[in-house]
């Protein structure tokens, strides 16, 4: 049975421009076509594909799993158990950070005292204070960061969360955009990058397309800012740098 990428995008959950870019970097072609030409997939296509996407949701860039895929050595059943334990050491710390939370909402509500170790003890060295000082001795002289050290005094919980629901969206955004191999200069990728200069602009100072620029240079001259993007997706440092200089001058006209 031979399936279309109409029927294929359905089943599977993702866009009809998706497969096109599959079949075009050569991730996933089609067996076969139609008389008129269209894409036809086998039950064996919609195998890989659903190789591809565990691949994807571990983190692996499509350059990857094409190299992984295209290997005359690729077994799928070991794929697959290689894949298994790596969900499975996902699913042991998404476990890990429930527990945290519920603690901490045990702690919220009177239950327990938690310790500052607990507290951030399944996030490994990350420490989110760890960088503060260094903030402030740069920046702390800047219009922009006491403009932003005003607002931010009166963030609540709620506020915190909804500022990284819309970050997360912007990035998912962006990310779907480069797994397209849409190009960092495409329109696109440019309003996509301007609502990050817009969320900057909404919630911490304003930013314009100048000072976004300012920081696209930080985001792959700092090692710890280009690593905030690369655990992300691989390369969208560079991506999101580009993009922004290309959302500049389009700005300038």
């Amino acid at each position: 049975m031979k399936h279309t990428v109409g029927d294929v995008a359905r089943l599977a959950h993702v866009s009809v421009r998706t497969l096109h870019h599959y079949d075009e970097i050569g991730l996933l072609k089609p067996s076969a076509h139609s008389e008129a030409g269209y894409r036809l997939y086998t039950t064996e296509d919609l195998e890989q594909l659903q190789q591809v996407l565990f691949y994807k949701e571990l983190g692996f860039t499509l350059e990857e799993i094409r190299e992984l895929m295209s290997d005359p050595a690729f077994d799928r059943r070991e794929a697959l158990s290689t894949q298994r334990e790596m969900i499975a050491e996902q699913a042991l710390r998404l476990d890990a950070l429930l527990g945290l939370i519920d603690k901490t909402l045990t702690s919220l509500g009177g239950g327990i005292q938690m310790t500052k170790e607990e507290m951030f003890e399944v996030f490994g060295d990350f420490d989110p204070a760890e960088h503060e000082d260094e903030v402030k001795e740069r920046w702390g002289n800047t219009e922009a960061y006491k403009v932003s050290a005003r607002r931010t005094s009166k963030y609540t919980k709620d506020d915190w969360a909804r500022h990284k629901a819309e970050a997360d969206d912007i990035n998912a955004g962006i990310v779907a955009l480069m797994d397209e191999g849409v190009p960092a200069d495409d329109p696109r990728a440019m309003d996509a990058v301007d609502r990050h200069r817009l969320l900057i602009d909404t919630w911490f100072y304003p930013c314009s397309h100048e000072m976004h620029v300012g920081l696209a240079e930080m985001y792959i001259a700092d090692p710890r800012f280009k690593a905030n993007y690369e655990k992300i997706r691989t390369g969208m440092a560079q991506y999101v740098h580009d993009a922004i200089l290309a959302c500049a001058k389009r700005a300038a006209g």
